[in-house]
């Protein structure tokens, strides 16, 4: 609205400028109008810069609808990505397998242990396995005043290949990047739980899993089309269809999360849209502001892959066995809920929980 106006102001001040009108009123009125139209329209972008300091309410962000569709085409995906434009959407499936290198062996939790540490991890080689992903994105992303949050799963399309999760673990509040160890074994082998590209697989377990994931800013990612000192370019694309920057703007310099909205979301210049556009930051911190913690931009929940447990699976078949029921049974006492609700699923089994965990081997 207030674009608009300024709009109208702005023509109306330049017709009274270069008219050749020259009636008795309009010549005697000319000046001082030029001089209130000038006021209204000075008044109108004050008001407008000070209602879009803020992105955090309802009414304070406008936000211009844009076809990103030729920014797409443009950006640096892998080539193992299959793109497809279609009326509206833009089909992405990447396979999952990032186009930068990986730790060769990586910690990862305990069999029922959702987030580990380092005395309750385990390490094994790198999973990594190609996924079998699809996501329908808009071309033209629609913001949102109301938020939706991420789940936990994949909630973005890396230039890389892989996919992003938000900032969280399987508990829905450990924060993966501020969680971070490294441990050895007894064999002299070295791991980390989160890699230096700031990514990790999910273990495979029963024929799923070796999900390679972010949950923050790959450096590595960004390097592929950053220099060291210039702006950010798009490293990825959210599923509401909102682009996904590093860490810095246009000028090259470091934007703080302070100036980000609760999504993790500026509306702001970038080389791709000089003009400024609306699009998520990951700037690089190791708290819950390391990803994308919402969606301010209208998403297809169905679009939203769940995460593969991380955990080493116990042996299910065999556990139900020592129980007397089925294995059905036994999932279906868990709801397939993580984290695991052991007391719930051995109130539902009839037995302990100290029972349940005996016949699961933890």
């Amino acid at each position: 609205m207030n674009a608009l106006l300024t709009y109208y102001l702005h023509w109306l001040a330049m017709f009274l400028e270069n008219s050749t009108i020259e009636g008795p009123i309009l010549k005697v009125l000319k000046q001082p109008l030029q001089k209130l139209i000038w006021t209204l329209t000075v008044s109108t972008l004050l008001i407008s810069a000070c209602s879009n300091s803020s992105s955090t309410t309802e009414s304070t962000v406008e936000v211009a609808m844009v076809d990103v569709t030729e920014a797409v085409k443009a950006a640096a995906w892998n080539p193992t990505i299959k793109i497809t434009y279609g009326d509206g959407s833009i089909n992405f499936q990447p396979d999952g397998i990032p186009n930068h290198e990986r730790d060769a062996y990586y910690a990862v939790p305990d069999a029922g242990v959702v987030v580990p540490d380092a005395s309750t991890a385990q390490i094994i080689k790198d999973p990594t396995t190609a996924q079998k992903y699809s996501f329908d994105i808009p071309s033209s992303p629609t913001y949102s005043s109301a938020t939706t949050s991420t789940s936990m799963g994949s909630i973005g399309v890396m230039i890389s290949g892989a996919v992003l999760y938000n900032p969280y673990e399987g508990d829905g509040k450990t924060v993966a990047m501020s969680s971070n160890f490294t441990i050895t074994n007894s064999a002299g082998i070295t791991a980390s739980f989160v890699d230096n590209c700031a990514g990790h697989p999910t273990p495979v377990m029963n024929g799923k899993g070796g999900a390679y994931h972010y949950h923050g800013l790959p450096n590595c990612v960004a390097a592929q089309v950053d220099t060291v000192e210039g702006p950010s370019h798009i490293i990825g694309i959210a599923l509401d269809g909102f682009f996904i920057y590093g860490d810095r703007d246009i000028n090259g310099k470091a934007i703080p999360s302070s100036a980000l909205d609760e999504c993790n979301g500026i509306n702001s210049p970038t080389p791709e849209f000089p003009n400024g556009i609306y699009h998520y930051v990951l700037p690089g911190t190791a708290d819950a502001t390391s990803s994308i913690r919402c969606f301010h931009g209208v998403v297809d929940a169905a679009q939203i892959q769940q995460m593969p447990p991380m955990g080493v699976m116990p042996d299910l078949a065999a556990a139900a066995i020592k129980l007397g029921i089925t294995e059905t049974e036994l999932k279906n006492a868990f709801n397939n809920q993580l984290p695991p609700d052991f007391p719930s699923a051995a109130e539902k089994l009839g037995i302990t929980e100290a029972e349940l965990r005996a016949a699961l081997g933890l």
